[in-house]
């Protein structure tokens, strides 16, 4: 009944804020008789599923030009791909999701699996993964929070992740060279590369259009990647070269069954 009304509640207040244009922690802790906590927990998951944008004191609604047919296209592919990763996770796999709205996007699709122990470095997706029915057993890093990455990081999380082993890592990228292979604009990368190590199946996730960025982090060598999920936007030659290193591509058509070299 509890999770019930944890949705009901949070559409609630996207659809007060579709009306009124912004609502504030304050009014919304009065109006649904709950904690401010409980609320910002709210506000948060709703920002990350794209539905309104955090606010100091509260939350706005998305701005017109960011809801937009590009934007919708772009929440398109992220579905797709999501889409693509859930059917590689079995029952009761051992997985780890990484920080990240493209990573975010899977856990819904996670309702149906049984029995799965999930360990993440994020407090978004800790949160999605407890509104679940099926909830998953939860594992966190803990360690220093980066605010830049919103995750944990540092020493105390890798040796946390050195203490498990795991069946599959789901991780995005800012960008992906196709010489080197993912990267990122964060200069701490020493967590994801522990992950990649615990973990005996390594799973991009990232959009056509990140493919070619330049960005000078190197976060995955392409020697650490298995497969990469990614939407039906990636040339061919692209495809071709990523899979000459020896990694399976997935390019999930939006709307339709993903297609795999």
């Amino acid at each position: 009944m509890m999770k019930r009304n944890t949705r009901q509640r949070r559409h609630a207040i996207v659809a007060l804020v579709q009306e009124h244009g912004e609502v504030s922690v304050d009014d919304l802790t009065r109006r649904f008789d709950t904690s401010e906590v409980t609320i910002r927990k709210d506000l948060a998951l709703l920002e990350t599923s794209g539905l309104l944008l955090r606010r100091y004191g509260g939350a706005v609604a998305l701005p017109a030009e960011i809801v937009s047919a590009d934007a919708e296209k772009v929440s398109q592919r992220k579905m797709a791909i999501a889409r693509a990763a859930a059917e590689r996770i079995r029952d009761h796999n051992r997985i780890i999701i990484d920080s990240g709205s493209t990573t975010c996007a899977v856990i819904p699709l996670l309702a149906p699996k049984q029995g799965l122990v999930v360990m993440t470095n994020s407090l978004n997706v800790a949160a999605a993964l407890r509104e679940l029915e099926n909830e998953p057993t939860l594992l966190m890093t803990g360690g220093t929070w980066d605010p830049n990455s919103e995750s944990f990081q540092g020493q105390v999380a890798e040796q946390v992740l050195r203490s498990y082993d795991f069946d599959q890592l789901f991780v995005g990228a800012d960008g992906i060279d196709l010489e080197r292979g993912t990267t990122t604009f964060h200069e701490l990368v020493g967590l994801s590369r522990v992950m990649a190590e615990a973990a005996r199946e390594v799973i991009v996730m990232a959009e056509s259009d990140k493919v070619g960025r330049k960005i000078p982090n190197l976060e995955l060598p392409w020697q650490q990647i298995h497969t990469l999920i990614t939407d039906d936007g990636l040339s061919d030659a692209a495809r071709t070269q990523i899979a000459a290193r020896g990694v399976q591509v997935i390019c999930a058509a939006v709307g339709e069954t993903p297609r795999r070299k």
